[in-house]
């Protein structure tokens, strides 16, 4: 594991960044021309992502990029 110090102007930068990159994800993933294998390799991605941006993200602004996963069944 690694380790980061960033001051607060940095810490903006990495969530704006880290936000932005989930949104294009977001948008890609919906986008139902992409290749099923395409849209596999963004969703492993953005699975690192979220994790990345979950570590210091409130929860109000994380629960904005949590994704409903489509291949578990819902429980009644």
């Amino acid at each position: 594991m690694l380790g980061m110090l960033l001051n607060e102007k940095e810490c903006r930068e990495l969530d704006y960044v880290l936000r932005k990159e989930l949104d294009e994800m977001l948008f890609d993933l919906s986008d139902q021309r992409l290749d099923q294998e395409v849209r596999n390799a963004i969703a492993k991605r953005y699975n690192t992502v979220f994790r990345m941006y979950a570590r210091f993200a409130p929860s109000k602004e994380l629960s904005k990029y949590a994704r409903r996963n489509k291949a578990m069944p819902v429980k009644q």
